[in-house]
C-alpha cells in the first residue's frame, strides 16, 4: 500500500542503521540483500539479509515533516511499550526487538529492528484457504485478543497518558481527535461534523458500562498476522494500542457490519456470546470510529485513488444509520 507516511532510506543509511544495530561485520555488501515489505499501511518496513544470512525486518517510523493524524503521534513508541507488555505478561507470539534507536541521528525518524517471520500473512493468504482451517485461526487470533486483553491498565487511553478515569471520556477525546483532525484538512465525510458528534453524545451512556482499563491492540486484523501450518506463528504491528474497552477490538467489527466479515469463529475463541443491547451500541460506537479514520486517512497518507475512501464512505453511512441516523 502506498503512502507518503513511508519513510524510504537509501541503502547508505540502511547499512549505517545495520552496523549501528548489529556492528560492522553483519553489514551486507553487493546487491540483493534488501527488499521493502509492500503491504503496511503507514510505517515503511524492510526485509533485510544480513552477511551471515540471518533475515530481519526494519521498521522505520515516518518523517516528522509529513503530518500524521492525533492518534498517530508516537506511534512507534506505542509499538515497543505493547511489544514489551506482552512479551513479559502475556504468551502471545510477539517479534522479539532486536535494536532500537530514538536518537534521529542516522535518520530523521524512530526506527527499529526485529528478527524476520518466516510465515504467510493471514490477510493475504485467508481467501485461498479451507473454510475450516481460516475459522480455526480466527478462533487462535480470539482467544489471543482475549489473553492480550487481560493486561489491566491504571487509565483509559493513550499507554504512556495522560489518562482519563473514564472510558467515556477517554473515547469521546479520541473521537473528537478524528474530528477535528478531518475538519483541518477539509475532509469531505459526506455528514456535518456536528451531526457525528450529536450522535456520539446521544449514545455515550452505553460506555459508562466500563468501568476497568484494559489493554487493546484495536488494529488486530488479519493482515496483522502471520501463520504457518495452521498455527498464528505470530502478530505484528502493535502501534495503535492502548487501555480501553475490550469490545473496540477488530474481531467484534463483524457483530454489527457484514462487510467486516463474520465474526463468528473470533468470538467462539475469545470466549464472548452474543452481545447485550447495551454492547451493541457501544460496538456501533467503535464502528463509528473506525470508519471515520479509514475515511480521513486517506487525506492525511496522500491516497492516490479514491477505492478506500468511496468504500468507507458507505459504511459511514452504515454506521450512522446503526446509530439512529439513516441517511435521508
Amino acid at each position: 500500500m502506498e503512502s507518503i507516511t513511508k519513510n524510504r532510506q537509501s541503502p547508505s543509511v540502511l547499512r549505517a542503521m545495520i552496523e549501528r544495530a548489529y556492528g560492522a561485520e553483519q553489514v551486507p555488501a553487493g546487491d540483493g540483500w534488501v527488499s521493502e515489505l509492500g503491504h503496511g499501511w503507514f510505517n515503511v518496513a524492510y526485509r533485510i539479509r544480513l552477511s551471515d544470512g540471518a533475515e530481519v525486518v526494519l521498521k522505520i517510523a515516518p518523517p516528522p515533516a509529513v503530518e500524521v493524524m492525533t492518534y498517530e503521534h508516537g506511534a512507534m513508541s506505542i509499538e515497543l511499550t505493547t511489544l514489551e507488555l506482552l512479551r513479559a505478561r502475556t504468551t502471545v507470539p510477539v517479534p522479539a526487538v532486536d535494536f532500537a534507536d530514538q536518537s534521529r541521528e542516522l535518520c530523521d525518524a524512530d526506527y527499529f529492528f526485529m528478527p524476520y517471520v518466516d510465515a504467510d500473512n493471514l490477510g493475504i493468504i485467508a481467501e485461498t484457504l479451507p473454510t475450516t482451517e481460516h475459522d480455526a485461526l480466527m478462533e487462535q487470533l480470539g482467544a489471543a485478543t482475549r489473553e492480550i486483553n487481560s493486561i489491566r491498565g491504571q487509565h483509559f487511553g493513550p499507554l504512556a497518558g495522560p489518562g482519563h478515569t473514564t472510558w467515556r471520556q477517554a473515547f469521546t477525546t479520541m473521537t473528537e481527535n478524528v474530528l477535528v483532525d478531518g475538519e483541518r484538512r477539509g475532509v469531505d465525510i459526506g455528514w456535518e461534523y456536528d451531526t457525528v458528534r450529536a450522535v456520539l453524545a446521544e449514545h455515550a451512556g452505553s460506555l459508562d458500562e466500563v468501568t476497568e482499563p484494559r489493554l487493546v491492540e484495536w488494529d488486530l486484523w488479519a493482515g496483522n498476522v502471520m501463520v504457518r501450518d495452521g498455527k498464528i506463528e505470530c502478530i505484528i504491528d502493535h502501534e495503535r494500542a492502548f487501555y480501553g474497552d475490550p469490545l473496540i477490538e477488530a474481531g467484534f467489527t463483524g457483530t454489527q457490519m457484514s462487510a467486516f466479515g463474520d465474526p463468528a469463529p473470533f468470538m467462539r475463541g475469545y470466549g464472548h456470546g452474543e452481545l447485550t443491547a447495551t454492547e451493541q451500541t457501544r460496538r456501533r460506537l467503535y464502528c463509528l470510529y473506525l470508519v471515520l479514520i479509514m475515511v480521513i486517512e486517506t487525506v492525511y497518507r496522500g491516497h492516490t485513488d479514491t477505492q478506500q475512501y468511496d468504500w468507507a464512505r458507505l459504511r459511514l453511512d452504515e454506521a450512522m444509520a446503526l446509530l439512529g441516523r439513516p441517511r435521508k
